[in-house]
């Protein structure tokens, strides 16, 4: 029961870093209509944003209190968004009437171009922010030691995954979102300023991205690659999950990260074709993921 807890918990960890980055993922396509492949990219300029915000507050003297450390992470999210913000209508604005092709060359040329960009800025040796999670103590369940922090961050998840549902369903903009979504065209005619909303759209889905690297960096460290990984299981996440819903987005988190945890726990060598396996056997199945519309 022990060892079972703490693999649960393990899992709800990584599930909220999973719903983070597939949740701005779906949230562009639901909107945009665009697959973001440097969207993994931004995951991890958050991460090496709040990594070197901390470690410069700690460097200055004021990394003493955890409040002040843990007030850093949204303001790496912060930045994110704000690349986000000017890659929008700069680079991608100009393709939307343009074949697919154009939108996954031009997201995967950012990718790169963002991975040199990080190279560039903090070199290749890894930055690391441990020192948010020693700031917290270490509980005790059922005998067992655990980390506080992943509590923590399984608490934004689960504040992350209520907000945004609220943000998008209960909110006037989510209403301008949701119908822009749908018909483009008629929000335009219908007074919608469709391009700001577009902007808003892509910050938020990029500001979910650097929120997942800013709350896994204190666990663990910054390194060029890191990206690219976490892209491949959001993807795996949205196809089960369904590309474009938010609820698709927590389920399938949930699923990719509890079959992960397990795989890891008792059979690491075929753990990721457990998880490609489960995403085929949903595109079989119903091709849109479980909460995907066509």
């Amino acid at each position: 029961m022990e060892i079972l807890a703490i693999q649960i918990l393990n899992s709800l960890f990584y599930a909220s870093v999973l719903f983070l980055i597939a949740a701005g993922l779906s949230l562009i396509f639901g909107v945009m209509n665009i697959v973001n492949l440097a969207h993994g990219s931004l995951y991890a300029l958050g991460a090496y944003i709040t990594a070197w915000l901390i470690g410069r507050a700690i460097a200055g003297g004021s990394g003493a209190s955890a409040i002040w450390l843990f007030l850093l992470m949204p303001i790496g999210a912060l930045a994110v968004a704000l690349v986000g913000a000017v890659i929008e209508p700069t680079l991608l604005r100009p393709l939307y009437r343009r074949a697919e092709e154009y939108q996954l060359l031009v997201t995967f040329g950012l990718l790169l171009i963002l991975e040199d960009v990080m190279r560039f800025v903090w070199g290749g040796l890894p930055l690391t922010a441990d020192t948010v999670v020693d700031a917290l103590p270490i509980v005790r369940i059922l005998g067992q030691l655990y980390p506080a922090y992943n509590l923590v961050v399984i608490g934004i998840g689960g504040i992350a995954a209520l907000g945004l549902w609220a943000f998008v369903y209960r909110t006037r903009f989510g209403v301008m979102l949701r119908a822009t979504s749908q018909d483009r065209r008629m929000a335009s005619a219908l007074g919608l300023d469709v391009g700001r909303v577009y902007i808003l759209a892509f910050a938020i889905g990029c500001f979910m991205a650097g929120l997942g690297g800013a709350i896994v960096v204190p666990s663990q460290a910054a390194v060029l690659g890191m990206g690219v990984d976490a892209l491949v299981l959001a993807f795996v996440v949205v196809v089960v999950g369904g590309l474009g819903s938010l609820k698709g987005a927590l389920v399938g988190a949930l699923i990719v990260s509890f079959v992960r945890t397990a795989g890891i726990q008792f059979f690491p060598e075929v753990e990721l074709a457990v998880l490609y396996l489960i995403a085929g056997i949903v595109l079989l199945v119903r091709p849109t993921g479980l909460f995907g519309t066509a």
